[in-house]
C-alpha cells in the first residue's frame, strides 16, 4: 500500500462512519465495519471499549431526534510497512433535540484523534477520543425513551 492510498482508505472510512451514527442502521454487529473488538472510545459521554462502547455512542445519539455528522481536514500518518496509523480531523457534530425547545439544535464544534489498525477486512479504528472545541445549544438532559 502507499501512503496515498492509505489516506483515502482512512478518509472514506471516517465519512461511512459518520454517515453510519446519523442513517442509525444499528444493526446487530454494525459497528464492525468501522472498530476493532477491542476499540477504545473517549467522548464526553464516557470512556469505555470493545462492545460497551458501541452501545454507549448508540445510547447517546438515540437521545436526539436526529443528527448530522461533518468531518474535514482529515490528516493520517500511517507508519510504512506496518499495520498501524493515526488520523485527525475536525468535526461539526449537530444534534436535533427530540422535544420542541427554544433552541432545538445542539450543535458541537470539536476534533477527533483516533489510531487504527489495518485488518484483514481493510482499516478500523482501534481508540477514538473526541476533543469538544466549542458548543452551542443545550446538551440532552434525559437519557431516550
Amino acid at each position: 500500500m502507499t501512503a496515498r492510498t492509505d489516506q483515502a482508505e482512512i478518509t472514506a472510512l471516517v465519512d461511512r462512519f459518520f454517515l453510519a451514527l446519523d442513517t442509525r442502521e444499528f444493526t446487530p454487529g454494525w459497528a464492525r465495519a468501522y472498530l476493532t473488538d477491542d476499540a477504545r472510545m473517549d467522548a464526553p459521554v464516557g470512556a469505555k471499549r470493545g462492545a460497551e462502547a458501541v452501545r454507549t455512542a448508540e445510547t447517546a445519539l438515540l437521545r436526539f431526534a436526529r443528527t448530522q455528522h461533518f468531518a474535514s481536514g482529515v490528516v493520517t500518518d500511517a507508519a510504512f510497512g506496518t499495520d498501524d496509523a493515526t488520523a485527525s480531523w475536525n468535526a461539526y457534530m449537530v444534534h436535533v433535540h427530540h422535544s420542541p425547545a427554544a433552541d432545538p439544535l445542539f450543535v458541537v464544534g470539536g476534533r477527533w484523534e483516533a489510531t487504527l489498525r489495518r485488518t484483514p477486512e481493510g482499516w478500523r479504528f482501534s481508540a477514538m477520543t473526541v476533543h469538544v472545541v466549542w458548543t452551542r445549544g443545550e446538551p440532552p438532559t434525559a437519557e431516550p425513551g
